[in-house]
């Protein structure tokens, strides 16, 4: 129980959110998603988790800055927040990833990665997904009806090969190849799979 303990009270989150939505049409993040912004509800699921601090990690779109502080401030969270500029984010996303790594306090045991355009990962998984990583794994993962989901917790013995990903193809190989390492955490909840690609959703 102890190290369990202490695994979830050394947990970060980081979120991605530099890209510039070119499948959207531009400014996503920004677009508008059941009476708020994208980009708030995002924000809103990584601060429900289980970790000291959310980073999030900007690029394309200088608006998501300054909303994603407004929101923490009005949540009393503004203290858990911090904000990233990735300058390479034309890369893809991985270059977003290595901005998020870099600024994990150097004692993190783990890194949740949460996407900025998936709006409806249920607060009910993060939890279970810190506890599976204190078992000992090296990744937790939500798995819905088969299908492998997000946000992904990292255990910092994985950082350095997540900081040499390169392009925007970001971790799924490497989940691939982790094998019995990786904890799939079961979840009847689809939103750990909905992602908005489009204005239509």
């Amino acid at each position: 129980m102890a190290t369990e303990a202490r695994g979830l009270h050394r947990l970060e989150a980081i979120i991605l959110a530099a890209g510039a939505g070119a499948r959207f049409g531009g400014g996503k993040l920004m677009s508008p998603w059941r009476g708020g912004l994208l980009i708030e509800a995002a924000l809103a699921a990584a601060l429900a988790a289980p970790v000291r601090s959310v980073i999030l990690v900007t690029g394309a779109d200088a608006r998501v800055r300054p909303a994603a502080q407004a929101l923490a401030a009005m949540r009393g969270e503004a203290a858990r927040l911090r904000l990233v500029h990735a300058a390479g984010h034309a890369e893809g996303m991985a270059a977003s990833l290595r901005a998020g790594l870099a600024a994990l306090p150097a004692d993190a045991a783990g890194a949740f990665v949460f996407l900025g355009d998936m709006p409806l990962i249920p607060p009910a998984i993060l939890s279970p997904l810190a506890a599976a990583l204190a078992l000992g794994g090296k990744a937790a993962a939500p798995v819905f009806e088969g299908r492998r989901g997000h946000p992904v917790l990292f255990s910092r013995s994985l950082f350095p090969s997540l900081k040499c990903l390169s392009g925007d193809a970001g971790a799924r190989t490497m989940l691939d190849d982790l094998g019995g390492d990786l904890a799939l955490v079961q979840t009847d909840d689809p939103g750990v799979l909905f992602d908005v690609d489009t204005p239509q959703g």
